[in-house]
């Protein structure tokens, strides 16, 4: 089940990966890759273990934007073995159940399709934290080496865990001081996973490591971290500026305390209603439940999950995809709700399976109608119908599970209404999860994206390599220059070509190709050809109303902001030059 989870997700992370251009954010790092390939010595950013990884694979094989986002997508995937690693802490019913929540949540998921660190700096500590939990040791060092370098994510996961575990510590009492309760442990630990079953489990977790950490318990794990550190941060010493990345991502991360964000923090609360709709359901659920019964696993996520998300929106410089910290324990806590429902006894699977469809049909119903209000033009009488059916068609399902819940059994009711609102919030969550991936065919404005999308990127290098071809029978030979135009994508897109970038035009030079900013030169237009081009394209957020953001939930479409460029080319490359010249 675990390898079928995997595959799920290496599958969801793979198809279509190259499909679409890197923005800015995701060509910086690709960049200093293709650098790190080439031989040369770049002092590497904050996302030393993307580029280093990245930049073997581009040393293998050509560079391409598959390449450029398929370490991020292979460490995603490989996130759902993290469970796993905590069976001893979690029952193994609900650790199989996250792997596959951690399959397919559409914030992991759009972070693994995306070049950069994000993602494997969560897979890496977890994978140390896993790791140490059962006594490894040397690979706890070796996945922790790697974590520091995986750029500003990591410190806000650590942040996030040291001020967990600082108010776990003040909320609960010492073992000898505790009245033990039903639904406490019998080993008391600090880790943030490891509160045993409630009484009302039914599935005993699996026995800890009872290995006991000692002083020398550090050594081997020092040794392998500091022997990976240097290792890896300089790939065996070709990449030196690898080891700039862990202290520059410690102090972009400290910067971003006192530098404001363009992204409201209200976009991080909508991202979790619009995408995570599922898990944040059940974690409500779980949450209520583990506080009223007293479950010390479900307090502990609970704290985690409230610590990460407030640090997601109250860190000056956040972005949306900030909120990947407490994708876990959210799900951690969805997964021990829902597998509170497996208990389905063979007698009583009609009943169940009937309210389960009828759940799923009258969701259906509900959503399509929904879906159809954007297309009603205007506030009309058609409009407040439509608004009614969808109210009408809620009020039927309470109404039916009520009617099954006196007529037949409150369980049968339970058992029907969960896993028909988990079937229905299952594809929701696998369609908005096939948008933020990228995995559609057509553009779609996203919470969870990477920066504006570089709209025409394909085009403008397919004329590149044209007018190239007809002046000099090949491709790449002719260079490219670049004018007060700084956009990492532009020149990710253009990197077979030699590229100049400049600030300040030369009046004696006149490069063969030119790239820049929308204007109006009467020189170029002398003597080049021009071409504009849709460039930095990117959702207008801010501006948008009530119906735009309804219009955005079921069609994923959003009013657009757009930069543009121009292409300009020498009269002399073209075809007709020659014929357009003669006496």
């Amino acid at each position: 089940m675990y390898g079928l989870a995997f595959l799920l997700a290496l599958a969801l992370r793979l198809i279509r990966l190259g499909a679409f251009p890197l923005t800015d954010t995701e060509a910086a790092s690709a960049l200093q890759a293709l650098q790190v390939a080439q031989g040369a010595r770049p002092l590497v950013g904050p996302n030393s273990a993307y580029v280093l990884l990245t930049g073997i694979f581009f040393f293998l094989f050509e560079s391409s934007n598959f390449l450029a986002r398929f370490v991020p997508a292979l460490a995603g995937a490989f996130l759902v073995f993290v469970p796993l690693l905590f069976r001893g802490r979690l029952k193994p019913t609900v650790a199989l159940v996250l792997a596959f929540f951690l399959a397919v949540d559409t914030g992991l998921l759009a972070l693994s399709r995306q070049a950069g660190s994000s993602i494997l700096a969560v897979t890496f500590l977890l994978f140390a934290w896993g790791f140490w939990e059962h006594r490894w040791t040397r690979l706890a060092g070796v996945f922790a080496a790697a974590a520091i370098l995986s750029g500003t994510t990591l410190w806000a996961g650590l942040l996030g865990l040291a001020l967990s575990w600082a108010i776990l510590q003040s909320l609960e009492r010492t073992p000898a001081e505790k009245t033990p309760q039903s639904g406490d442990d019998p080993d008391s630990t600090t880790s943030l996973l490891s509160s045993p079953s409630s009484a009302t489990d039914t599935e005993p977790p699996q026995t800890a490591p009872s290995t006991p950490l000692t002083r020398d318990s550090w050594k081997p794990a020092l040794q392998a971290f500091i022997v990976t550190f240097v290792l890896f941060g300089t790939l065996v010493f070709t990449a030196p500026g690898g080891l700039n990345g862990a202290l520059a991502a410690l102090l972009e991360y400290v910067r971003g305390w006192v530098a404001p964000s363009n992204v409201p923090g209200a976009q991080v609360f909508l991202s979790l209603l619009f995408y995570q709709p599922l898990t944040v359901l059940l974690a409500l659920v779980a949450i209520v439940r583990g506080w009223l019964g007293g479950s010390r696993r479900a307090i502990r996520l609970s704290v985690w999950m409230l610590v990460a998300l407030l640090l997601a929106v109250f860190y000056p410089a956040h972005q949306v995809h900030d909120l990947v910290w407490a994708l876990i324990p959210l799900s951690a806590l969805a997964a021990l709700e829902l597998s509170r429902h497996f208990d389905l006894r063979s007698e009583e699977r009609v009943e169940v399976g009937g309210v389960i469809v009828l759940t799923v049909l009258i969701l259906a119903f509900a959503w399509l109608d929904l879906a159809s209000i954007p297309w009603t033009p205007g506030p009309s009488g058609e409009t407040n119908l439509r608004f009614w059916l969808l109210f009408g068609a809620l009020f039927l399902l309470l109404i039916s599970i009520l009617l099954v819940a006196v007529g037949w059994s409150l369980r049968t009711a339970r058992l029907g209404a969960v896993w028909g609102i988990t079937i229905f919030l299952t594809l929701y969550t696998l369609a908005v999860g096939l948008a933020a991936g990228r995995l559609r065919v057509n553009y779609t404005s996203e919470l969870w994206g990477a920066g504006p999308y570089p709209t025409h990127a394909k085009l403008l290098a397919s004329t590149v390599a044209d007018l190239s071809e007809w002046d000099m029978g090949q491709v790449d030979a002719v260079p490219v220059t670049i004018f007060n135009v700084d956009s990492p994508a532009l020149r990710w897109a253009l990197r077979s070509h030699a590229i100049t970038v400049v600030n300040a035009l030369d009046p004696g030079a006149a490069p063969p190709i030119l790239i820049t900013p929308l204007l109006n030169n009467p020189g170029l237009a002398a003597s080049y050809r021009g071409q504009d081009f849709t460039w930095g394209q990117q959702p207008n957020w801010d501006s948008a109303l009530s119906g735009d953001w309804l219009r955005w939930l079921v069609q994923r479409e959003m009013p657009q902001t757009y930069d543009t460029i121009l292409l300009w080319a020498r009269t002399d490359l073209f075809i007709d030059a020659a014929h357009q010249n003669a006496p």
